[in-house]
């Protein structure tokens, strides 16, 4: 019987191996969060390509066996697999190298991207996949004829991967931008927001731009939410044991996307989303299954939380 409940997200964009010293990892913000929109009962369609290479063929097969559907993952006969070096100082610092010229920077447009995106409810994109000049295009295209679906903006702010250009052109099309603390700061001194708060860069945004919500993620520290009618929310953090921090902003994604489709309040979908990136935050790997069961009794059980200085109590 058909999940009459069940939404259709399109994720566009990167799909990459992170080559550490130690070990070779899947990740890709838009694949993280595709992944786990379907783990919560959704249909979480990635649009991407892989080379006709040994990590293309490992990607492919990591991508069925975490049940995702690979129908709009593409195949490049000359470009490699994306792939990103990671090296770390003798801080511990991790310094990343996103090689360029890779397949995810050649999706082409087809009929079957196109009638995925007129049938969705939500698009999610970035700024990665548009340093290249044929994904943006093919980008550009799907946001026009998407005419139905929720616009999510999770902006990724890469080094050397981004530029004025492709962040301006991502907000005029985005209903809602998640961001992280850096990024928002980052993004005020690019775009002359002069305003030194979470809360000031927030409603800066949903006024310039017309931007139905913008979400910050502020780590230990839970998740910020302003929507364009004056709406906001806070969710402080959750003190747990960090395994690592890989797709917990992703996972954040995914949870304000499950619940504002089904109707959900701002406040109700902030705090889901930061209860979710705290549960896969307690796990090592951006796409550990995580069970419905868990994240109830996540949300059941009392724990210590982190405030943000900007929103403790005076």
């Amino acid at each position: 019987m058909m999940d009459r409940g069940k939404k259709t997200i399109v994720a566009f964009g990167e799909i990459l191996w992170d080559i550490l010293p130690s070990c070779v990892t899947l990740g890709g913000a838009p694949f993280n969060f595709a992944y786990r929109v379907n783990s919560l009962g959704d249909a979480g369609l990635m649009v991407s390509r892989l080379g006709r290479d040994d990590l293309g063929q490992q990607a492919f097969d990591r991508i069925t066996t975490l049940g995702l559907d690979p129908a709009l993952v593409q195949w490049d006969e000359k470009a490699p697999t994306g792939t990103v070096q990671v090296s770390f100082d003798n801080q511990n610092q991790p310094d990343y190298v996103i090689v360029p010229n890779v397949a995810y920077d050649r999706i082409v447009l087809t009929d079957a991207l196109v009638g995925a995106v007129e049938k969705a409810d939500c698009v999610c994109f970035g700024t990665l996949a548009q340093r290249a000049e044929i994904s943006t295009e093919t980008l550009g295209t799907l946001l026009e004829r998407a005419t139905d679906a929720m616009k999510f903006l999770d902006i990724n702010l890469r080094k050397d991967c981004y530029d004025e250009s492709s962040v301006v052109f991502s907000l005029g099309n985005a209903d809602v931008l998640k961001l992280n603390e850096d990024e928002a700061r980052t993004l005020g001194r690019m775009l002359g927001l002069h305003r030194r708060t979470v809360r000031g860069f927030c409603e800066s945004v949903v006024e310039e731009w017309g931007i139905e919500y913008c979400l910050v993620t502020l780590g230990e520290y839970g998740a910020f939410g302003r929507a364009g009618d004056g709406r906001e929310t806070y969710a402080p953090g959750y003190r747990v044991q960090l395994a690592d921090s890989l797709g917990s902003g992703d996972a954040f994604s995914a949870g304000f996307v499950h619940k504002t489709l089904r109707g959900a309040s701002l406040k109700e979908a902030v705090a889901f989303g930061n209860i979710l990136g705290a549960v896969v935050a307690t796990q090592t790997g951006a796409t550990t299954p995580i069970a419905p069961e868990e994240i109830e009794r996540f949300q059941n059980t009392q724990m210590d939380r982190n405030i943000h200085p900007e929103f403790q109590k005076s």
